[in-house]
């Protein structure tokens, strides 16, 4: 999408990211970091990511095999690991790209063995492990045939062990660790089989900080990657916000005591208020049904007022002096403070810092869901701009 016209954006700060990842290795030291930059990481855009991690990490994860040909189609040469395991019958457009399948269906190790003999190779697979989630795994008790099944494949390596924990963000530790212990097993299992030099993993970004014991060989942070936690009982010191989403007011008009705005009539004014709409919805990913929410106009904090529609939304900008067309208004990351039409910022606008920032967890909250969500949902037609 054309940058120059419609003034909402997104900025990403590509040097977050990359500091991000630096903080996290340090924290993992002695572990591989593989950043998880699935979902277009996490709306952030997954090639400009991939990109400026660069030699930071040791790998990439993707959900997708569609996602994993979009960085290779990009020149992205980095190992790419493809978590979800939904194949179909493209395993050898799989291994043609480079890229290493995590399986959990011995029918996916028969299918993937054929393509490398066809292809005259030998496919490098993990296979993931049940250990609670009950989504995607083979189960503990059955690993030992599936082990076996895969050494009776000529094109078939086992690489790595790897599962997903649930609860990784929770207070309560008992499920993480027990699911720990079943995968501990699992990694006990192989090495009995003759299996070595795997690389086994189960840590996101909460088990990666909380759970030394969870790291093994790699971890796959992603959420934090991008300045965020997914509890409040995860904490890594100084992760920096990644995403900051902004537009312009296009429309200021007053508002009588007892006119309601916008669908619905469900925000009723209480006196004669100051209304400024902005050319953003929730098209664009910002959520419908917040509650409460609150956006930033030169460095103060203005309620979001009425329903969100699909590409407008209104504010009650009453008590900001000199409120005007043009202004930037900040819907999540740090205030600009920016005024008026003319500038160098996002388009086009000077800045000055005020220090006052809409979370993303804020929003989340509002919004009754979580960060990842949010991240996530910023749409593509809101241009990515980037920094750093």
């Amino acid at each position: 999408m054309r940058t120059s016209i419609r003034p909402t954006v997104a900025e990403i700060s590509l040097g977050a990211i990359a500091r991000n990842a630096e903080r996290i290795s340090t924290l993992v030291s002695g572990s591989a970091l593989w950043a998880v930059i699935k979902a277009d990481a996490y709306g952030h855009g997954a090639v400009r990511v991939a990109r400026a991690l660069g030699d930071r990490c040791a790998g990439l994860a993707v959900s997708l095999v569609e996602e994993g040909m979009e960085l290779r189609a990009a020149g992205v040469p980095a190992p790419i690991v493809v978590l979800s395991a939904y194949y179909d019958r493209c395993h050898r457009q799989v291994l043609d790209e480079a890229l290493t399948p995590v399986v959990y269906d011995p029918v996916d190790l028969a299918l993937f063995s054929e393509a490398a003999v066809a292809r005259g190779s030998v496919a490098a697979v993990h296979i993931k492990i049940e250990t609670g989630m009950n989504r995607l795994g083979v189960a503990p008790a059955q690993l030992p045939a599936v082990l076996e099944r895969a050494r009776a494949l000529s094109g078939i390596r086992i690489a790595g062990l790897c599962t997903h924990l649930a609860s990784a963000d929770a207070a309560d530790v008992t499920a993480t660790t027990d699911a720990l212990g079943l995968f501990e097993e699992c990694v006990s299992i192989a090495r009995r089989a003759g299996l070595s030099g795997l690389i086994n993993h189960a840590a996101n970004s909460a088990a990666a900080v909380r759970f030394p014991h969870a790291r093994f060989q790699a971890v796959r942070p992603g959420l934090a990657l991008y300045g965020a936690m997914p509890s409040e009982v995860v904490r890594v010191p100084g992760l920096e916000p990644a995403m900051r989403l902004s537009t312009r007011i296009m429309a200021i008009h007053p508002v009588a005591p007892g006119a309601t705005v916008s669908y619905g009539g469900e925000w009723r004014a209480t006196r004669q208020t100051l209304i400024a709409t902005l050319p953003v919805g929730y098209a664009d990913g910002y959520p419908r049904h917040v509650r409460g929410a609150e956006t930033l106009l030169r460095g103060k904090r203005v309620p979001v007022v009425g329903a969100v529609c699909m590409d407008m939304m209104m504010v009650d900008v009453t008590d900001v002096p000199g409120a005007s067309l043009g202004d930037v208004v900040t819907l999540l990351g740090e205030d600009s403070g920016a005024r008026g039409p003319q500038g160098a910022g996002p388009g086009g606008v000077s800045e000055r810092r005020s220090g006052t920032t809409i979370m993303v967890d804020e929003l989340a909250r509002w919004a009754g869901t979580v960060n990842y969500e949010i991240m996530s949902g910023i749409s593509k037609r809101v241009p990515r701009v980037y920094r750093g």
